[in-house]
């Protein structure tokens, strides 16, 4: 398990760690759930960012389907 030592605004502290006792038990370790919690919610949020730009990118960029075999739908269905 990795250390991190970090300053962040007072306020920002106190309310996290406000909203840190409401949602875990207020044990030893409850700040370290929470701030896991929130670095990992970051995370995928920026990891889907990612992803939702390479698809927009893929979907500018266009795409071939092929050929259609058949005419109309009535043909498709002539089988």
């Amino acid at each position: 398990m990795g250390t991190i030592t970090i300053s962040i605004n007072d306020d920002i502290e106190n309310r996290f760690r406000v909203l840190a006792r409401k949602v875990y038990p207020e044990k030893k370790g409850y700040l370290g759930k929470a701030v896991t919690s929130a670095m990992q919610k970051w995370i995928d949020e920026i990891a889907q960012k990612k992803i939702s730009e390479n698809e927009l990118k893929l979907l500018e960029k266009g795409f071939k389907m092929g050929k259609f075999k058949f005419k109309s739908r009535a043909e498709l269905y002539e089988r």
